[in-house]
């Protein structure tokens, strides 16, 4: 048993922060948690003094792709890198977030299935990491977003990718994706920034190409995500079923409305375009990328602001691995979040409560109650007074596991 003392304590419900309070853990789980004249402490138990801190569940990154950190240009690396490197890599970026504070990741997107790789080493003991639901390779059309962009005869194994071009190619690669470990299934219905020769406001996969692999997602009671920034292939995602649509730089008032209907999460992932903009061309990074990024990124930031006015439920991503986007360093989307207009205690709840709702792991992680897993963490100061004192997490504690601090 143990018992941490809290300076304050946010539950990841909502509610006003809560003054001395105590959390009682047992084992790997919460068995109390209330206010120190509420909760007796056993005698026997464990102390942990964090009475000049506040304490919070542990954070949700729904949005990361651990088998790259922050690369400018990684095309020329990736092709001279062996699948089992990437495992490895995955392994050493996933816990540096979790050192962060980021005690469960959603990786939407690794070539060779490495991220169910490293997942499947943290899950059996053999590494430290947080808890991690990933996806697999990214279903995209011929010449898409998710596909290479390699003359032919260098082109990449077609068993790394998951290249789709009919709605039985899709269902076929869900199936496989779902056979080799997937937690969720991942597809690109428009172009993006960072991949040459595609336009991120372009459709790209269709709607009956994502509602089969969808509809085996479903089967399997798995979710799935969209990669979608331009506003017809955000339509098409949602009304095809898509649990979340990543990044959603061109929402307009129509695809707003189907999200509400639907219960769509939006995971805006502010901080991908926020980086490649200020590093740019002389950061090494790919002049489509950077041209494009300029290109998306007023609609990108007016989308969200729309989106949270409106009421759409809002998850937190980073889009970690992107261009100077690195991993350990994912609360920076929260400040970005709270820039853009979002009430600090919203982007709280968009990084616990609401993240592990999209991910279905409600009755395990995202709020500190009892029979939920012990993700603990703490930071001095108070976030909902400063979103930044999240960037500097001093307590990390993952199923009763102390990780740091």
């Amino acid at each position: 048993m143990k018992a941490i003392k809290c300076g304050k304590l946010i539950d990841g419900q909502g509610g006003t922060p809560l003054e001395n309070a105590v959390v009682l853990i047992d084992e790997d789980k919460v068995k109390a948690v209330g206010s120190e004249k509420d909760v007796a402490i056993p005698p026997e138990a464990q102390m942990i003094d964090l009475s000049d801190k506040t304490v919070l569940p542990g954070m949700i990154d729904c949005h990361v792709h651990t088998y790259g950190n922050g690369d400018p240009a990684p095309e020329l690396k990736n092709l001279k890198e062996l699948i089992p490197y990437k495992a490895l890599k995955a392994v050493a970026y996933a816990k540096l977030d979790l050192d962060a504070g980021f005690t469960t990741l959603r990786d939407v997107g690794a070539s060779g299935f490495s991220d169910i790789a490293a997942k499947k080493a943290i899950d059996n003991g053999l590494h430290v990491g947080p808890r991690m639901q990933v996806s697999g390779p990214i279903l995209s059309i011929t010449g898409g977003h998710g596909d290479s962009q390699l003359a032919p005869h260098v082109e990449v194994d077609p068993e790394l990718r998951a290249v789709v071009n009919s709605p039985d190619e899709a269902r076929k690669a869900a199936r496989k994706h779902l056979k080799h470990g997937a937690d969720l299934i991942k597809m690109a219905a428009t172009g993006g920034v960072l991949s040459e020769g595609t336009e991120p406001g372009a459709q790209q996969l269709s709607y009956e190409e994502m509602k089969a692999a969808i509809d085996e997602a479903k089967k399997l009671g798995k979710r799935t995500a969209a990669h979608a920034q331009g506003t017809q292939g955000i339509k098409e995602a949602v009304r095809a079923g898509i649990s979340s649509i990543e990044h959603g730089c061109f929402l307009d008032d129509e695809a707003i409305e189907m999200m509400l209907e639907n219960g769509t999460y939006l995971v805006p992932t502010l901080c991908a375009p926020y980086y490649i903009a200020e590093h740019g061309i002389e950061g090494g990074i790919p002049e489509y990328g950077v041209r494009k990024t300029k290109q998306v990124m007023e609609s990108h930031g007016q989308s969200f602001k729309d989106a949270y006015k409106a009421g759409v439920k809002i998850a937190m991503g980073t889009d970690a691995a992107t261009p100077f986007n690195y991993h350990g360093k994912n609360a920076f989307e929260l400040q970005l979040m709270v820039e853009a207009g979002m009430k600090t205690m919203d982007a709280i709840l968009s990084t616990t409560k609401n993240a592990a709702e999209l991910m279905g792991l409600e009755d395990k992680v995202g709020t500190l109650e009892p029979g939920k897993w012990a993700d603990i963490i703490a930071v001095d100061g108070n976030p909902v007074e400063d979103i930044k004192v999240l960037q500097e997490v001093k307590f990390v504690m993952k199923g009763g596991e102390l990780i740091k601090g």
